[in-house]
C-alpha cells in the first residue's frame, strides 16, 4: 500500500460506485490498484479485524481479489479467501463465519466488467445507504492527499478455507429432497459459477442432471450468463425439449439468480417462483411477514395473502430487501430478476435455494411443473422493457403527468413511478447504471396488457 504521501491515480468513482455495489470496466474504469485501495477502505468503514473474500472465473477476478486482501492486510486486518466460488456462497461463508465479506464478481455483464459485492458479518448488506458511500468519499481523499497509511500495529495475514462442501451441505439441511420422485433437470451454467456449485449441491440427491456449459470460462463463449433475457434461455429450452426433462435451471454468472423453465420448454416467471417459494415457507410458519419487490406481479401479494402470510412491498435492489427482511422479521423475499432471499440465509438472496424449493415441491407430487405454477401465473406480463433515453427525469416526469388525474388510477414514487389502476398497472424505473428507462407493465389479459406497454412506451421514447 502506498504511503501517505505518495500520489494515487485518479479513478472516474461517479461510474465505477453503484447504488448497491462496485462495478465497472477493467482496465479502463478500475485495476488492481483500484481494488487494494478498495480493501484499504472496507477495513476502515467496516471496522473489520478478520474478513472473508472469494471470487468468480472471471479472468481478472483473482487478481482483483489478492489485491483487495493485500489492501485490507496493510490495515492490520487478517483475510480468509475462499477463492472460487458463487456470491451466495460467499454470503454463507460471511454468515457461517460471521464475517464481513468480499465477492469479486460483475454477475451477469459481459466478460470486461468486473466489481465488488461487499457485506458485514452476517451478510449484512453493504449499500450506498450502510458504508459503500463512505468507502467511496476515503477512495476520493486518497486520491487528493495520498494512499492510507499502514496500520500502526503492523499488517494482517492471510489463510485459506474453501467452503464449498459446508455450503452445500448447508443448503441440503433447508430444503428436503431425500422423498422426492427421480427428476430429470437440465442445467444450464452459462459458464459460470454454477458450474461450480451445482455439482456440490446436488450431489447424491435422486436427479438425473444434464449439464450446459458448465465449463468454469469468463469470456462466456456460449452466450452471456444472463438468463433475465430471453436470447440467453434458447439453448435450455430445446434442450429440456430434447431430454423430454421434467424442467430446466439457469444461472447467471455469479449463481445467485435462479431462472426456470417447465417441461413445454417455457420460463417460469419469477414471480411465480417467488410465489411458489412464499407458499412453502409459509407452510412452515403460519402468518409470517413475505417480502415482493415492486415490479413483481400483482398474483404475488394475492397469493401471499391467500397463503395466510403479510406481504410487504418494497423497493427494486438487493441492499434494500435485505434491510427489511432484517427490520420486518420477514421468512422469505423474492424480486421479478430472481434474487430469493432466506431468513434462513442470514437474509441474503440464494438463487440455489430457491432452485432446491422448486425441486422439492414438483418432486413431492405427480404433476407436471406448468400444472403446479399455473395458479401463480394470473396476470399478463411485459417482461421488463428497456428504453435508453437521454433524459430520464424529463421522460418519467412526462409519464406522470399523462397518468395524473385519470379517474381510478394511483400513483406511487416509491421507486421511479408505479401507476395503479383496476385492470392494468406498471412500474417505469430508472437504472441505476445505465442511462435507461425500465418498464414492466401488467394486465388482466394479454391485449390490455399490449396496449398498455405500448402507450407508455410512446411516451417514453417520444
Amino acid at each position: 500500500m502506498a504511503a501517505p504521501t505518495d500520489p494515487v491515480p485518479r479513478t472516474d468513482l461517479s461510474g465505477l460506485v453503484k447504488a448497491y455495489d462496485v462495478r465497472g470496466l477493467v482496465p479502463d474504469q478500475w485495476d488492481e490498484s483500484t481494488a487494494e485501495l478498495f480493501g484499504a477502505a472496507f477495513v476502515q468503514v467496516t471496522g473489520a479485524r478478520t474478513l472473508v473474500t472469494g471470487h468468480d472465473m472471471r479472468a481478472t477476478s483473482p487478481g482483483l481479489a489478492r489485491a483487495f486482501a493485500r489492501g485490507a492486510v496493510a490495515q492490520g486486518a487478517d483475510v480468509t479467501e475462499t477463492g472460487l466460488c458463487s456470491t451466495d456462497q460467499l454470503y454463507y461463508a460471511s454468515g457461517a463465519l460471521g464475517l464481513p465479506g468480499a465477492m469479486f464478481t460483475a454477475s451477469h455483464n459481459p466478460a470486461r466488467y468486473n466489481g465488488i459485492k461487499m457485506c458485514r458479518a452476517g451478510a449484512a448488506p453493504v449499500g450506498q445507504d450502510s458504508g459503500l458511500a463512505e468507502i467511496r468519499a476515503l477512495l476520493e481523499r486518497w486520491t487528493d492527499t495520498g494512499g492510507p497509511a499502514p496500520a500502526p500495529g503492523g499488517s494482517g495475514t492471510v489463510t485459506g478455507h474453501d467452503t464449498l462442501r459446508e455450503y452445500a451441505n448447508h443448503l441440503r439441511t433447508l430444503v428436503d429432497l431425500t422423498a422426492i420422485r427421480p427428476l430429470k433437470v437440465v442445467v444450464d451454467a452459462g459458464n459460470g459459477m454454477g458450474g461450480h456449485t451445482v455439482p456440490a449441491v446436488f450431489a447424491g440427491l435422486p436427479l438425473d442432471v444434464v449439464p450446459m456449459y458448465f465449463e468454469l470460462d469468463g469470456s462466456f463463449p456460449n452466450h452471456e450468463a444472463n438468463p433475465l433475457d430471453p436470447k440467453n434461455i434458447v439453448d435450455l429450452q430445446a434442450r429440456v425439449l430434447a431430454e423430454g426433462a421434467d424442467l430446466g435451471l439457469a444461472f447467471d454468472g455469479d449463481a445467485d439468480r435462479c431462472f426456470v423453465v417447465d417441461e413445454r420448454g417455457e420460463p417460469v416467471s419469477p414471480s411465480a417462483v417467488t410465489a411458489l417459494v412464499a407458499t412453502r415457507e409459509l407452510a412452515r410458519r403460519p402468518g409470517a411477514t413475505v417480502l415482493h419487490n415492486l415490479i413483481t406481479s400483482r398474483a404475488v401479494a394475492e397469493v401471499i395473502r391467500e397463503a395466510g402470510g403479510t406481504p410487504v412491498r418494497t423497493r427494486v435492489g438487493h441492499s434494500f430487501i435485505k434491510a427489511e427482511m432484517a427490520r420486518t422479521g420477514a421468512v422469505f423475499g423474492g424480486e421479478h430478476s430472481a434474487h430469493y432471499y432466506f431468513a434462513d440465509f442470514w437474509n441474503a438472496d440464494t438463487g440455489m435455494l430457491a432452485a432446491l424449493h422448486v425441486l422439492a415441491a414438483l418432486g413431492g407430487q405427480d404433476g407436471t411443473l406448468s400444472a403446479l405454477t399455473r395458479r401463480f401465473e394470473r396476470y399478463a406480463a411485459s417482461g421488463e422493457v428497456n428504453s435508453t433515453v437521454g433524459d430520464a427525469a424529463g421522460r418519467l416526469a412526462a409519464v406522470r403527468e399523462a397518468w395524473s388525474g385519470r379517474p381510478g388510477v394511483t400513483l406511487d414514487e416509491t421507486d421511479g413511478l408505479t401507476v395503479n389502476g383496476p385492470d392494468r398497472w406498471f412500474n417505469l424505473r430508472p437504472s441505476n447504471t445505465e442511462p435507461l428507462l425500465r418498464l414492466n407493465a401488467e394486465a388482466r389479459d394479454e391485449r390490455t396488457m399490449a396496449r398498455l406497454r405500448d402507450d407508455v412506451l410512446a411516451l417514453v421514447r417520444a
